[in-house]
């Protein structure tokens, strides 16, 4: 199995970037590789169960299913129904964790999936870093941060 992870600090309170990221639908909102997004079935974005129907910029269409959001442990975590990339079996957590010394906030993004093995390198960097890291880098720029 893959995994994947990565981990970030962004200078806001975590109350302010879980109000920005909470919402299940509201990924244009702040991930650059967004371009729309909508929630099937008319279903509220924070219901277990729903499901986000959502195009990339580059016009690819993904399918994910909540699985689970807690506002007190401040999480996330979804499975890809249907993708273009070679994938299975992928679940992820986005996870906010406050750091009071500064006031700050520590992010984390984790996956795990099945793959091909001759695709699974490829598959872990570009996660890892087109999409894990650049909706961290993006989220910097919102509060502020280069």
């Amino acid at each position: 199995m893959a995994r994947v992870y990565v981990s970030s600090v962004i200078a806001a309170p975590a109350d302010r970037v879980w109000e920005r990221v909470r919402g299940f639908n509201d990924l244009p909102r702040w991930h650059p590789l967004i371009r729309d997004s909508r929630i099937e079935d008319a279903l509220p974005a924070d219901k277990v169960g729903c499901i986000r129907n959502f195009n990339l910029q580059n016009g690819d269409n993904i399918r994910e299913q909540l699985l689970g959001l807690s506002d007190y442990d401040m999480f996330v975590t979804y499975s890809i129904l249907i993708s273009p990339m070679p994938l299975e079996d992928y679940v992820a957590t986005l996870r906010l964790t406050p750091i009071t010394e500064n006031d700050g906030t520590f992010i984390e993004w984790t996956a795990e999936f099945s793959c091909d093995p001759s695709n699974e390198d490829d598959l872990v960097n570009g996660i890892g870093n087109d999409v894990f890291q650049a909706g961290f880098d993006a989220l910097k720029r919102q509060f502020g941060a280069v």
